[in-house]
């Protein structure tokens, strides 16, 4: 890893005239992105922003400085445990309803197959993404989970989380949508790391005609007290941002100075996501063009910068298959969640690279590909304030003395 004042950018740029100059050759610190004060951040909006490859540039050293050369994926399988939902989303096509539904739930027998089945299969993490709350929309929902003595979707969440915790070897992770204090608490002892997209705090985004307009779960302010209250509890937390849907890039600014905001706060944001939107057919965004890669590429380079060089980023490579391993040199050092079994249902259109494919393209922009827990490295090596003995104990067991799977890229060698 190169030490913090090597091969950094001298100065990414100045403001027009009347403006302050600010002055980025702070970015050549590594705790450079979290000096960058808010008002500073919205020049990156401004006329007198610095080209897209100077923030690249920018943002890659900084990566360096804080991640050396080392991109991480998490080995994982999905599991929808209910594709209902109270929300509709403009662009959504993973909710279901009852009638087009070929199950209300996933059943504790199914779950626990797909988990031991990504066992033999090298994976660690058992993602759970599902519906919002669907029994407060859906009877069917209410009834199935009452006869099997839940009154919620969450505790029914929390049981089968319980379930692949001690009957196999993965970790699970959690992604149910927002959440209460209490159903964090519950949740926490079984996942040593939980995620909530915070997708976009603009409000025009649920405004009439808006992508959120029947999505009450996607009000900003409920999924920041969510990601506040995991912080609260010290739970290690993934969240991101959703681009192309409406937003505009000051709003983006928004974004990632709120997130910036939560970690300074309390240390618990593992991982940012910079997800592009894809439109969908069958839905009401179908006909709005995908996010554009220069999009893309400005907004990763710029949660880099404003983030800093420790704050792990990623860009989902199955969103931008052609090219994904562009976004290394916009500042990512994950690649996130990449299943050999099983599809990613949000995005089915989308499949995962193999696993060759994704080491190989990854080593030509010249970096070593690691496999790494739900949970990142520096949340339980080295210490104890994030997990509970029997988490850290299972993710030590798991992992190397620094942190990230036992065996590296040969436990995979000759699968997808």
């Amino acid at each position: 890893m190169p030490a913090a004042n090597e091969n950094l950018p001298i100065q990414l740029g100045k403001v027009g005239a009347g403006v302050p100059f600010v002055d980025y050759s702070v970015l050549s610190n590594a705790g450079c992105g979290s000096s960058i004060s808010d008002n500073d951040a919205y020049l990156f909006d401004g006329p007198d922003c610095p080209p897209i490859e100077e923030l690249c540039a920018a943002a890659s050293r900084m990566r360096d400085t804080g991640k050396g050369r080392t991109v991480t994926f998490s080995p994982k399988v999905f599991i929808p445990l209910t594709h209902l939902c109270r929300d509709f989303c403009g662009y959504c096509t993973f909710r279901q309803s009852p009638e087009t539904a070929a199950k209300l739930f996933m059943t504790p027998e199914e779950v626990l197959n797909v988990a031991r089945t990504g066992q033999r299969m090298g994976c660690t993490e058992a993602l759970f993404t599902l519906g919002e709350r669907p029994e407060q929309r859906y009877p069917e929902a209410k009834q199935w989970l009452q006869d099997r003595g839940y009154a919620t979707t969450l505790e029914y969440l929390v049981h089968v989380c319980r379930l692949v915790m001690e009957e196999t070897d993965l970790l699970p992770h959690a992604n149910p949508g927002t959440m209460s204090r209490r159903e964090l608490e519950a949740l926490q002892p079984s996942n040593p790391s939980m995620g909530l997209m915070l997708e976009s705090t603009s409000p025009r985004l649920y405004e009439a005609g808006g992508p959120h307009e029947f999505a009450p779960s996607k009000r900003p302010r409920v999924r920041l007290r969510t990601m506040e209250l995991a912080g609260e509890l010290g739970i290690p937390f993934t969240t991101g941002l959703l681009i192309g849907i409406g937003e505009s890039r000051r709003e983006r600014i928004d974004d990632i100075l709120a997130i910036r905001d939560l970690h300074r706060a309390h240390g618990h944001i593992q991982e940012v996501i910079i997800q592009n939107f894809r439109s969908k057919p069958a839905t009401p965004m179908a006909e709005v063009v995908d996010a554009a890669s220069d999009e893309l590429l400005w907004t990763v380079a710029v949660a880099r910068i404003l983030l800093g060089p420790d704050v792990n980023l990623q860009v989902p490579p199955n969103l931008s298959a052609d090219d994904y391993e562009d976004y290394l040199a916009a500042g990512i050092n994950d690649w996130g969640g990449v299943s050999p079994l099983t599809i990613d249902f949000v995005n089915p259109e989308a499949p995962w690279p193999s696993l060759a494919d994704l080491q190989r393209r990854t080593a030509e922009q010249g970096f070593v590909l690691k496999p790494r827990l739900p949970v990142y490295p520096e949340y339980f090596v080295e210490t104890h304030a994030w997990l509970s003995d029997s988490l850290q104990d299972k993710a030590n067991a798991l992992t190397d003395a620094e942190g990230y799977v036992k065996g590296g890229m040969e436990r995979y060698a000759g699968r997808n």
